[in-house]
């Protein structure tokens, strides 16, 4: 039997901003499914709730104070390198909720450093993770919204497509940059096929979040950072937007929300009174051409007897 809530899927919900977008979503009345590879025994959990930055934090934990908060949640573990992992996920969810109605990809494995710096296996991991980690799940998913009618939402943690964002990180920026063209490429399909109701989107700070990410990875002093609940707000707005109005976006958290009204963002800031430095571009290059309607003679090699080249 389908819920009456809404199922809301975040992959990558064991901490940080997944956690803070799994608990918030649940807030606002989505039955979530939290996922991700790490688990433990919630009910060992001492402190409870953990640090959401800490190992200490994983879908277990994020399950438990969920509905421990009067929200519905299920933890389902997934390693988003295995394409059968992500089946398994994807059926377990529906088996436990009967529809779904978002996806949120938030997964996703980080290695600062230049070409020359970056060992082949960093570099696979990262791409597995990351796009093919996130073509995987939407595949996955994709049957599931056609049995909807194709009434769905599909966020993206990914960034806007510019230039600087190669520089000193250039195999991160391969896979990331990757997903952000799964966003412009899917919402293509979806507009093309009269997809209406469905839309994909893709999101990423204007300003640093406080995560595991900036805490290991990213050091940052706590006057530059804001709190995830930026994210979460953010998401919930795209997901309130009209469809078509959001498909196909590659926005930053802080730039969408002013879109929706919001001026004053002074309650995200880790520490009050402060001014956290903005990372991102004010402005970013427009992907399109002068000849961007002119569709051409369109293949489709999956309508064609012999695909291989």
């Amino acid at each position: 039997m389908a819920s009456k809530r809404q199922v809301a899927l975040i992959v990558g919900a064991s901490r940080g901003i997944g956690r803070q977008v799994a608990i918030d979503l649940a807030k606002n009345g989505f039955a979530v499914v939290v996922a991700a590879k790490s688990t433990s025994d919630a009910s060992r959990a001492d402190p409870f709730p953990p640090d959401p930055n800490s190992p200490q934090s994983t879908i277990n934990t994020v399950e438990r104070e969920t509905r421990e908060s009067g929200g519905e949640a299920t933890a389902i573990a997934v390693d988003t390198r295995d394409y059968t992992s992500i089946e398994r996920m994807m059926a377990r969810a529906i088996d436990v909720y009967g529809r779904l109605d978002v996806l949120i990809y938030n997964s996703g494995a980080i290695w600062w450093a230049s070409v020359e710096n970056t060992p082949m296996k960093r570099f696979q991991l990262m791409q597995r993770v990351n796009p093919e980690g996130l073509y995987g799940t939407i595949q996955a998913a994709l049957p599931h919204f056609k049995k909807s009618g194709w009434r769905g939402r599909i966020i993206v943690v990914s960034p806007p497509i510019y230039s600087r964002f190669f520089r000193g990180k250039t195999a991160y920026a391969m896979g990331k940059i990757g997903m952000s063209v799964l966003t412009k490429g899917l919402a293509m399909d979806f507009e093309r096929e009269g997809k209406k109701n469905m839309a994909i989107t893709s999101i990423w700070p204007a300003t640093a979040i406080q995560s595991a990410a900036t805490e290991r990875v990213e050091p940052r002093s706590a006057k530059d950072l804001r709190k995830p609940t930026i994210y979460s707000d953010a998401i919930l707005a795209m997901l309130r937007a009209p469809p078509s109005t959001v498909n196909g976006c590659l926005e930053l958290d802080e730039d969408f929300l002013r879109k929706t009204g919001v001026t004053d963002f002074s309650k995200y800031n880790v520490v009050p009174g402060t001014q956290p430095r903005r990372i991102m571009p004010a402005e970013f290059p427009n992907l399109t051409v002068q000849e961007q309607d002119d569709q051409g003679k369109l293949m489709d090699s999956s309508k064609l007897r012999d695909s291989r080249m």
